[in-house]
Parts: structure tokens; sequence; C-alpha cells
């Protein structure tokens, strides 16, 4: 029973523990989204978009997801070596596509990273006292908590109808791979709105929706390595303004 229940997110998951307060990570996926993804600066800030697109596989080993780091690292080191030694020397197709896999991996992969660290080593309360404490409606907040626990839930939704699938050959390496879609597509669709619905209820269950204020005994709060990343945000922001009023 406590399975299921931890599957839905009805029962409370401890997540990794982080060093970072949640409103620093917030900061994070912002800076990423803007300097690595949306390449802002251009030229410019080349220096500050390389500490950017390292800093998010840093994070990962601080919290041992080795894994996850060598995996993501290896593919985006491949991508560059690629960008650098291989790009100059294809013309036609394959350099378009070529262009549109260095795209996508350069400037989606960092910031699929710190997303990936940030739902690791934050929990739902924790995240609830930072929007508190920012003063940010429960209109905003209370569905954010609801996806904090979506995506690790489908996930582990997914390895489930995979592992089930697997057992009766239906697999893209298997005989039966055209039943692919119908078998794993359609019950993933099934589950994800499910999971939504009952995750929502959770939610009000504990209380998110009510207009009191709640009590929260999650204590959060910066420390030298959220100054640290806010210099560094700061520093970066500041260098990006003067270039803009000095051109």
């Amino acid at each position: 029973m406590q399975n299921i229940l931890r599957k839905r997110g009805l029962l409370k998951v401890e997540g990794q523990k982080s060093f970072l307060d949640p409103r620093t990570k917030l900061l994070l996926i912002f800076i990423e989204a803007v300097i690595v993804l949306a390449t802002a600066g251009g030229e410019r800030l080349v220096v500050f978009k390389a500490i950017f697109t390292v800093l998010p596989f840093l994070l990962l080993v601080t919290i041992r997801k080795y894994k996850t780091c060598l995996i993501a690292g290896g593919i985006l080191l491949t991508v560059m070596c690629l960008e650098y030694f291989v790009f100059q020397n294809v013309k036609g197709m394959a350099e378009a596509m070529l262009v549109i896999v260095i795209t996508i991996v350069t400037r989606f992969l960092p910031a699929y990273v710190t997303g990936v660290f940030v739902i690791q080593t934050t929990k739902v309360s924790e995240f609830k006292a930072a929007m508190e404490k920012m003063h940010i409606p429960d209109e905003i907040t209370i569905p954010m908590c609801v996806m904090f626990r979506f995506f690790p839930t489908v996930k582990e939704e997914n390895e489930s109808i995979r592992a089930a699938m697997k057992m009766r050959g239906i697999g893209f390496g298997g005989k039966k791979a055209s039943k692919v879609v119908e078998y794993r597509l359609v019950p993933m669709i099934a589950c994800s709105a499910k999971i939504g619905e009952e995750l929502s209820a959770a939610a009000l269950t504990r209380g998110l929706g009510k207009s009191r204020k709640r009590t929260n005994i999650c204590k959060i709060g910066f420390g030298i390595c959220d100054y640290l990343i806010f210099v560094l945000a700061a520093i970066t922001m500041i260098y990006w303004i003067l270039g803009v009023i000095m051109r």
C-alpha cells in the first residue's frame, strides 16, 4: 500500500539534500534559460555561458547523481567535438542536420540538467515556504507544487509500463514494435491524466488551497553557496547591461 501511495505522490517522499535555497534554484533556472538556452548577450557573454553550462553538471555531482552527470556530460562533449572538428568539413543536408543537433543539445541539455537537479533536491514544503517568503500568490504556487511531484511520478509510471510491455515482447527492438504506440503511449496518456487529478486532490487535502496562511516547519535560508551564485548572476547581468548601454 505504501508503494502505491508513494508512486502516486500521496505519501511524502524525501528527496536528496541540497545546500542551495529554493529561491537560488529558481534564479539558476532563470539564468540558464536566459544565458544558455536563449543565448542572450551573444559573444560578449561567452565566458559566462560556459560557466553556467558546466555549473549544472557540478551540482549533479554534489548530490551523487554520477550516472546522469556522466551520460549528459558525455553527450554534451560529443556534440561539442562534432561542432569544432566535424562541422567545418560537412556540407548540404548533413550540415543542416548537424546544426539542429548542436543547437538542441548545447542549449537545452544544460537547462534540462538544471531541472533534474532542482526536482531531485527540492521538497514541496521547501518550495512552498520559498514562494511564501517571495509573496507569490497561491494561484501560481499550488500548480507549481503539483508539478514538482508530477514529473517524478510520471517517470516511475513509465518505467512500470515499460517493464510490463517488455515482459510481453512489446518494444522497439522486439517483434511487436508496431504495437509500441498503442500499448505504451496510450496507457501513459491515461496515467498522466489520472496522476494529475490525484496530485491535485492530494494538494487540496493538505490544505494548499486554503485562504488562510499555512504554517510551515520547513527551515530555508541563504548560505555561502547561495550568495556566490547570486553574485555570479549579478555580475553576469551587469556585464550584459553595460554591453548594451555602451554599444
